[in-house]
């Protein structure tokens, strides 16, 4: 039986839940429940808390698992990504009072809050930055104003909750950050995770791409093939009316509206758009 192990809560488990449900795994109805059993699936899913699940995976009691990028690191596991799952993106900036710090390098000496210290030690470390390394659990952008840290390191999404804070973000990204599936490491995988990632996979491709279909005159169809090439190649079929011919291809959905002007532009008709539930490459 797979093992997998699953964010409990927090911004990582309400999508990862999503996604295994689109994959064809049975998911919790109760937040309550910690443990699952699928038995079409041949899988067992454990709800943790989304800091300890690269714990399980890299002392093997679980075969995998999803959690952020930047968990994984600052765990120190020994685990790996297997797939990144193109949701929960972060980006991690040191900020501290305006003017106090210039650059990266002005960090030397200093002390700096966070509550991911194993993601600023590696970054210190790889560039050679000598700094006190405060750790804190949950908002850290009050570690400045009250004495407690000259800088801080912490995620950003707009920067307003440290401009509140009277802070001005500084120097380049220490991390970009996104949700992964994760692995033991060193450990070959087995049949069962390869399903796993070909069906999250699929998931992925789902989610990026529709399905177009139009009907357009022959003459024109390597014009509009052009236009439409897909992921391998679209089929074309001929039409009852001498002449035509119905195309289908795969499009990148946010080009979704962009492709069909430059369709309807062409020549084609009948443009019809279909989202695509999941999906094998």
């Amino acid at each position: 039986m797979l093992r997998i192990a699953v964010p409990n809560k927090g911004s990582l488990a309400e999508p990862a839940s999503q996604m295994l449900v689109e994959a064809g795994y049975r998911q919790r109805t109760d937040s309550r429940e910690l443990v699952l059993s699928d038995t079409d699936n041949d899988t067992e899913f454990f709800f943790l808390r989304p800091r300890d699940i690269a714990l399980y995976v890299g002392s093997g009691q679980l075969d995998v698992g999803i959690t952020g990028e930047d968990l994984l690191l600052d765990s120190g596991a020994k685990a790996e990504a297997v797939l990144a799952l193109g949701f929960a993106h972060s980006t991690f900036r040191f900020a501290t009072l305006p003017g106090a710090a210039g650059s990266v390098a002005d960090l030397g000496g200093k002390r700096i809050a966070t509550a991911y210290p194993g993601v600023l030690q590696a970054y210190l470390s790889e560039h050679g930055i000598e700094a006190e390394v405060i750790r804190l659990d949950g908002a850290v952008e009050t570690a400045v104003p009250l004495g407690v840290a000259d800088a801080i390191a912490d995620v950003v999404s707009t920067g307003t909750t440290l401009r509140n804070a009277g802070l001005e973000i500084f120097g380049e990204p220490l991390l970009t950050s996104q949700a992964i599936l994760i692995k033991r490491h060193d450990v070959e995988q087995p049949q069962r995770i390869e399903q796993l990632v070909r069906r999250l996979q699929g998931v992925i491709i789902a989610r990026q791409y529709v399905l177009m279909d139009y009907d357009i005159a022959a003459d024109l169809v390597p014009q509009a093939v052009a236009v439409t090439p897909g992921i391998e190649s679209p089929t074309v079929s001929p039409l009852h009316e001498q002449g035509w011919c119905a195309v289908r291809s795969m499009v990148p959905k946010r080009d979704t509206n962009a492709v069909m002007d430059e369709l309807y532009h062409l020549g084609a008709r009948g443009i019809l758009v279909t989202a695509i539930a999941a999906c094998r490459l």
